[in-house]
Protein backbone atom coordinates (compact mmCIF):
# COMPACT_ATOMS: atom_id res chain seq x y z
CA UNK A 1 0.00 0.00 0.00
CA UNK A 2 1.50 3.34 -0.37
CA UNK A 3 1.28 4.55 2.59
CA UNK A 4 2.49 7.95 2.17
CA UNK A 5 -0.65 8.71 -0.19
CA UNK A 6 -2.85 7.47 2.50
CA UNK A 7 -1.65 9.74 5.16
CA UNK A 8 -1.93 12.53 2.01
CA UNK A 9 -5.50 11.45 1.52
CA UNK A 10 -6.30 11.37 5.75
CA UNK A 11 -4.79 14.91 6.37
CA UNK A 12 -6.35 16.79 3.38
CA UNK A 13 -10.10 15.35 3.61
CA UNK A 14 -9.45 15.43 7.57
CA UNK A 15 -8.61 19.25 7.50
CA UNK A 16 -11.94 19.70 4.79
CA UNK A 17 -14.14 17.88 6.66
CA UNK A 18 -13.54 19.14 10.52
CA UNK A 19 -14.86 16.38 12.51
CA UNK A 20 -13.44 18.38 15.72
CA UNK A 21 -15.46 21.55 13.68
CA UNK A 22 -18.17 19.39 13.17
CA UNK A 23 -19.15 18.60 17.13
CA UNK A 24 -20.10 21.92 17.33
CA UNK A 25 -22.45 21.94 14.57
CA UNK A 26 -23.77 18.35 15.14
CA UNK A 27 -24.81 19.39 18.81
CA UNK A 28 -26.89 22.21 17.56
CA UNK A 29 -28.69 20.93 14.88
CA UNK A 30 -29.70 17.74 17.02
CA UNK A 31 -30.57 19.78 20.20
CA UNK A 32 -33.69 18.94 20.26
CA UNK A 33 -33.45 15.14 19.81
CA UNK A 34 -32.92 12.29 21.65
CA UNK A 35 -29.71 10.09 22.35
CA UNK A 36 -31.27 7.33 20.20
CA UNK A 37 -32.38 9.80 17.53
CA UNK A 38 -28.99 11.63 17.85
CA UNK A 39 -27.28 8.81 17.07
CA UNK A 40 -29.52 7.54 14.30
CA UNK A 41 -28.98 11.01 12.52
CA UNK A 42 -25.20 10.60 13.20
CA UNK A 43 -25.37 7.18 11.22
CA UNK A 44 -27.65 8.50 8.47
CA UNK A 45 -25.57 11.76 7.68
CA UNK A 46 -22.34 9.12 7.62
CA UNK A 47 -24.53 6.83 4.78
CA UNK A 48 -25.42 10.31 2.73
CA UNK A 49 -21.77 11.85 2.82
CA UNK A 50 -20.49 7.66 1.71
CA UNK A 51 -22.81 7.30 -1.10
CA UNK A 52 -21.95 11.10 -2.10
CA UNK A 53 -18.12 10.92 -2.30
CA UNK A 54 -18.30 6.94 -3.46
CA UNK A 55 -20.55 8.38 -6.43
CA UNK A 56 -18.28 10.95 -7.76
CA UNK A 57 -15.00 8.85 -6.96
CA UNK A 58 -16.26 6.31 -9.12
CA UNK A 59 -17.91 8.36 -12.27
CA UNK A 60 -16.52 11.68 -11.64
CA UNK A 61 -13.98 11.49 -14.68
CA UNK A 62 -17.01 10.28 -16.79
CA UNK A 63 -18.85 13.28 -15.60
CA UNK A 64 -15.29 15.29 -16.74
CA UNK A 65 -15.35 14.17 -19.91
CA UNK A 66 -18.78 14.47 -20.89
CA UNK A 67 -19.05 18.16 -19.68
CA UNK A 68 -15.77 18.67 -21.58
CA UNK A 69 -13.78 19.78 -18.37
CA UNK A 70 -9.73 18.74 -17.73
CA UNK A 71 -8.59 17.82 -14.13
CA UNK A 72 -6.79 20.91 -14.24
CA UNK A 73 -9.65 22.83 -14.37
CA UNK A 74 -11.26 20.69 -11.90
CA UNK A 75 -8.03 20.92 -9.70
CA UNK A 76 -8.58 25.14 -9.54
CA UNK A 77 -12.35 24.75 -9.12
CA UNK A 78 -11.82 22.82 -5.84
CA UNK A 79 -8.91 25.18 -4.80
CA UNK A 80 -10.75 28.23 -5.08
CA UNK A 81 -13.19 26.43 -3.10
CA UNK A 82 -11.60 25.31 -0.39
CA UNK A 83 -10.38 28.70 0.22
CA UNK A 84 -13.71 30.15 0.26
CA UNK A 85 -14.10 27.18 2.97
CA UNK A 86 -10.90 28.20 4.45
CA UNK A 87 -12.38 31.54 4.96
CA UNK A 88 -15.07 30.29 6.92
CA UNK A 89 -13.21 28.57 9.34
CA UNK A 90 -10.68 30.97 9.98
CA UNK A 91 -13.74 33.97 10.29
CA UNK A 92 -16.40 31.68 12.17
CA UNK A 93 -19.07 31.83 9.54
CA UNK A 94 -22.01 30.12 10.69
CA UNK A 95 -24.37 31.28 7.83
CA UNK A 96 -24.91 27.20 7.52
CA UNK A 97 -26.01 26.96 11.28
CA UNK A 98 -28.50 29.88 11.31
CA UNK A 99 -30.50 28.28 8.06
CA UNK A 100 -30.17 24.87 9.09
CA UNK A 101 -34.19 24.61 10.10
CA UNK A 102 -35.38 25.43 6.95
CA UNK A 103 -34.33 21.41 6.24
CA UNK A 104 -36.62 19.00 7.10
CA UNK A 105 -34.66 16.35 7.90
CA UNK A 106 -30.66 17.63 9.14
CA UNK A 107 -29.01 13.98 8.95
CA UNK A 108 -29.38 14.98 4.98
CA UNK A 109 -28.78 18.22 4.61
CA UNK A 110 -27.34 20.08 5.70
CA UNK A 111 -25.23 17.31 7.72
CA UNK A 112 -24.52 14.31 5.07
CA UNK A 113 -24.24 17.20 2.68
CA UNK A 114 -22.66 19.59 2.15
CA UNK A 115 -21.34 19.89 5.63
CA UNK A 116 -19.37 16.08 5.24
CA UNK A 117 -19.49 15.51 1.76
CA UNK A 118 -19.48 19.37 0.26
CA UNK A 119 -17.34 20.45 -3.17
CA UNK A 120 -14.19 20.71 -1.01
CA UNK A 121 -14.05 16.91 -0.30
CA UNK A 122 -15.87 15.50 -3.80
CA UNK A 123 -13.23 17.58 -5.81
CA UNK A 124 -10.16 16.36 -3.67
CA UNK A 125 -11.43 12.81 -3.67
CA UNK A 126 -11.58 12.61 -7.62
CA UNK A 127 -8.39 14.25 -7.64
CA UNK A 128 -6.67 12.04 -5.69
CA UNK A 129 -8.65 8.88 -7.29
CA UNK A 130 -7.24 10.19 -10.86
CA UNK A 131 -3.64 10.45 -9.95
CA UNK A 132 -3.79 7.03 -8.88
CA UNK A 133 -2.95 4.65 -11.27
CA UNK A 134 -2.08 1.11 -9.37
CA UNK A 135 -4.43 -1.04 -7.06
CA UNK A 136 -2.18 -0.02 -3.82
CA UNK A 137 -2.71 3.51 -4.35
CA UNK A 138 -6.20 2.88 -4.95
CA UNK A 139 -6.73 0.84 -2.01
CA UNK A 140 -4.52 3.90 -0.12
CA UNK A 141 -7.37 6.39 -1.38
CA UNK A 142 -10.05 4.29 -0.11
CA UNK A 143 -8.97 3.31 3.34
CA UNK A 144 -7.87 7.21 3.39
CA UNK A 145 -12.17 8.18 2.64
CA UNK A 146 -13.13 5.75 4.87
CA UNK A 147 -11.06 6.84 7.91
CA UNK A 148 -12.25 10.33 7.43
CA UNK A 149 -15.45 9.04 7.29
CA UNK A 150 -15.35 6.92 10.29
CA UNK A 151 -13.79 9.77 12.24
CA UNK A 152 -16.60 12.04 11.61
CA UNK A 153 -19.14 9.67 12.66
CA UNK A 154 -17.07 9.31 15.69
CA UNK A 155 -17.17 12.48 16.35
CA UNK A 156 -21.13 12.66 16.01
CA UNK A 157 -21.58 9.88 17.99
CA UNK A 158 -19.62 11.19 21.03
CA UNK A 159 -20.12 14.73 20.44
CA UNK A 160 -21.16 15.22 23.96
CA UNK A 161 -18.10 13.70 25.26
CA UNK A 162 -15.96 15.47 22.47
CA UNK A 163 -17.15 18.98 23.26
CA UNK A 164 -16.77 18.33 26.64
CA UNK A 165 -12.87 17.35 26.72
CA UNK A 166 -12.03 20.26 24.26
CA UNK A 167 -13.80 22.99 25.68
CA UNK A 168 -15.88 25.33 23.96
CA UNK A 169 -12.00 27.52 23.50
CA UNK A 170 -10.33 23.86 22.03
CA UNK A 171 -13.01 23.21 19.51
CA UNK A 172 -12.50 26.92 18.17
CA UNK A 173 -8.70 26.85 18.51
CA UNK A 174 -9.11 23.49 16.33
CA UNK A 175 -11.33 24.72 13.62
CA UNK A 176 -9.18 27.71 13.18
CA UNK A 177 -6.27 25.65 12.87
CA UNK A 178 -8.26 23.51 10.16
CA UNK A 179 -8.82 26.73 8.60
CA UNK A 180 -5.52 27.65 8.10
CA UNK A 181 -3.94 24.24 6.81
CA UNK A 182 -6.93 23.98 4.19
CA UNK A 183 -5.95 27.61 2.82
CA UNK A 184 -2.64 26.19 2.65
CA UNK A 185 -3.99 22.91 0.46
CA UNK A 186 -6.05 25.45 -1.57
CA UNK A 187 -3.75 27.43 -2.73
CA UNK A 188 -1.00 24.21 -3.45
CA UNK A 189 -4.29 22.86 -5.53
CA UNK A 190 -4.88 26.17 -7.69
CA UNK A 191 -0.82 26.32 -8.20
CA UNK A 192 -0.79 22.78 -9.51
CA UNK A 193 -3.57 23.55 -11.80
CA UNK A 194 -1.80 26.42 -12.74
CA UNK A 195 0.93 24.30 -13.53
CA UNK A 196 -0.89 21.35 -15.66
CA UNK A 197 -2.76 24.51 -17.33
CA UNK A 198 1.23 25.70 -18.54
CA UNK A 199 2.55 22.97 -19.13
CA UNK A 200 -0.39 21.94 -21.93
CA UNK A 201 0.12 24.58 -23.53
CA UNK A 202 4.04 23.82 -23.95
Amino acid sequence: MDLQLLASVIVTLFVIMDPPGTVPIFMSLTAQMDVRDRNLSALQALLVATGVIVTFAIFGQSILNYMHISLAALQGAGGLLLVLIALQLLTGSTSGEENAAKYKNVAFVPLGTPLMAGPGAIVAVMVFVQRSDSMAQYLAVGLGIAATLASLYLAMRFAGVVQRALGENGVELVTRIAGLLLSAIAVQMIADAVHAFVKSWT
